[in-house]
């Protein structure tokens, strides 16, 4: 039974499910020391991986190719990019376009000149063209017109871009997809997940967006020099650092952690496993207690800079600001820090003292301290078998229903005939195979439903056991009423995974998709997070990290808080070096 202790004098468990997965919370979550982005680039500096850029043929208007490479300890990885003249009136964000600024895929190894022309006739076309197992992941991004202009105009006229403008923007490209495990041809997940550095979670679109980033820099770069000539300069690397790659994410993305309750329960767990750790520490060092001063500062840094237009997150921000100056103040007072548990100490302050959305960032920041007993459960965090398994038919029907009730109680007395439980519909889109979510009573969509209302479904369950001796096997039920196997399958993962389900209606008229996005998202290392309505939202990867010629001695950790005494530079910078196995090299080769 799992532990949800509040007290001092026992060790301090996991928080209860009930009160971690309701959709307002997950909602409110903030990248962490286990997102996979900073796995990532802690392991790329850990290894001491090397990168190089064998190809960059780009023209003046910045049309052309490039390949840059990964050099790890036992394989290469490279991004191979192709950019294009596209007319401002076909750039969209839209996943149904069919032409962008930018094309890419990460290849496994180092391409040769028959690959790249393979390539050069596939990859721009993304879902119309074809890849092979050899590529691991297919991507396109597009400029953000107005900073992309903003940047070269000025770097060709030899002065660096105005840092509010950047920090508006925050990218200078976005992505609308990174496709991998096996869309259009690339390599199935099941082909790399044995080896160690693409073992934890999205590894190779992870180092495919990093890859990404370092390619746009070098491209505005190159645009900017053909432009300027000699007064040309380069972008200044605290400038360039404050920039990342931007996406754009719907719907797609938001049936995943519904549909992947085994992986959902790992990622949750671990986080839940990782602060109940930092709970339980029983007395913060000096110098514990110093980093987690300045990631507080930090994370204040980065909430200013955080901007949305969307009215429910624009209120969320200024909440999550007053909140963060509040918790500044309280850990400045005395010895909050010094007592015993202190991180503990801390969180049960927050429960009562802080909103949604300041009480999970506090979550990230309890955490920071914590290194040494957090780390490691980055190991835990993959499940590689979602598969549908079999149902246990020897379990009783008294054990499927206490546990049909311990999750799903708050909801056995819903109204499921009620218009507002069941108004909407998760559905296919039949010309670009995504998912869909339309309104049950407004559309003709009810035919075509997904299984993504395992809620409503398991209150069906439970009324269909009402009448059945707790002592039946559920497979005599399951006989009777074969229609319930997909619930009652559910249910038996869920029975030894507490943190596969979310405790919400995934199918209620007041549903905002955007936080199941947010969950997901948070566990990339997302940050900026920008709702374009309640069912898209636009973030942004990278934001401060490192660049690969910076990887060997910069931050590979903490970059996800904005450094605290940015100075950007305003006057002429020189290239950019990344090093090369055996030799240095300017990405730019300047």
């Amino acid at each position: 039974m799992t532990d949800f202790a509040k007290t001092e004098d026992v060790a301090v468990g996991r928080r209860d499910p009930a009160e971690v997965m309701k959709l307002a919370r997950l909602g409110s979550f903030h990248p962490c020391r286990l997102s996979f982005m900073r796995q990532l680039t802690r392991r790329l500096q850990r290894e001491r991986w090397t990168f190089s850029r064998g190809v960059f043929e780009v023209d003046a208007s910045g049309v052309g190719h490039a390949v840059l490479t990964a050099h790890g300890p036992e394989r290469d990885y490279s991004l191979v990019a192709f950019a294009h003249d596209l007319p401002d009136e076909q750039r969209s964000d839209r996943v149904i376009a069919e032409a962008w600024d930018t094309t890419f895929t990460l290849f496994d190894g180092v391409p040769t000149d028959a690959d790249l022309e393979r390539l050069r006739a596939n990859v721009p076309l993304q879902e119309a063209g074809r890849i092979t197992e050899t590529e691991l992941t297919l991507s396109r991004a597009n400029r953000s017109v107005r900073l992309w202009e903003h940047v070269v105009d000025a770097l060709a006229a030899g002065r660096q871009p105005d840092v509010a403008r950047i920090d508006e923007v925050g990218y200078l490209m976005r992505t609308t997809a990174v496709y991998g495990s096996g869309k259009f041809g690339a390599a199935d997940r099941e082909t790399i997940a044995g080896r160690p550095e693409l073992a934890a979670p999205f590894q190779v679109e992870m180092l495919t967006v990093y890859l990404i980033r370092a390619f746009v820099r070098d491209l505005v770069d190159h645009v900017a020099r053909e432009q300027g000539g000699r007064d040309a300069v380069a972008l200044a690397p605290g400038l360039a650092r404050r920039i990342g790659i931007g996406n754009s994410t719907g719907l797609g993305m938001a049936p995943f952690i519904v549909n992947h309750p085994r992986l959902l329960d790992r990622w949750i767990g671990a986080r839940e496993t990782a602060l109940s750790r930092a709970r339980n520490v029983a007395t913060a060092s000096a110098a514990e207690r110093d980093v987690f001063r300045d990631v507080l500062e930090r994370a204040i840094v980065s909430a200013t800079r955080w901007r949305s237009a969307h009215p429910v997150q624009h209120d969320r921000i200024l909440g999550l600001r007053d909140d963060l100056a509040r918790l500044r103040s309280h850990v400045e007072r005395g010895d909050v820090l010094a007592g015993h548990r202190p991180w503990d100490a801390l969180h049960r302050w927050a429960a009562d003292a802080l909103g949604l959305e300041a009480q999970e960032c506090l979550v990230s920041l309890l955490l920071e301290p914590c290194a040494a007993v957090v780390d490691g459960l980055a190991d835990t965090m993959t499940c590689d078998d979602e598969s549908a398994s079999p149902i246990d038919g020897r379990v009783s029907i008294g054990e499927t229903r206490r546990v049909l009730e311990s999750v799903h109680g708050w909801a056995l007395g819903l109204d499921w005939g009620a218009r507002e439980q069941i108004a909407r519909v998760w559905y296919v889109s039949a010309e670009k195979l995504e998912p869909r979510l339309g309104e049950r009573f407004e559309e003709p969509v009810a035919p075509y439903e997904q299984p993504l209302a395992p809620v409503r479904d398991a209150c069906a369950l439970h009324r269909a056991l009402a009448d059945w001796p707790d002592e039946t096997p559920v497979a005599r039920f399951l006989l009777r009423h074969p229609a319930h196997r997909h619930a009652l399958r559910r249910v038996q993962v869920v029975a030894e995974a507490p943190y596969a389900e979310i405790r919400d209606n995934t199918i209620a008229a007041g549903l905002l998709p955007i936080d199941m996005l947010r969950a997901k998202l948070s566990f990339f290392g997302a940050v900026r997070f920008d709702p374009r309505s309640d069912r898209w939202v636009r973030i942004c990867l990278y934001a401060d990290a490192p660049y690969p010629e910076e990887l060997a001695d910069g931050e590979a950790d903490f970059w996800c808080y904005p450094p605290l005494d940015e100075q950007p530079a305003t006057g002429p910078v020189v290239g950019h070096g990344v090093a090369a196995p055996g030799r240095v090299a300017s990405v730019a080769d300047r």
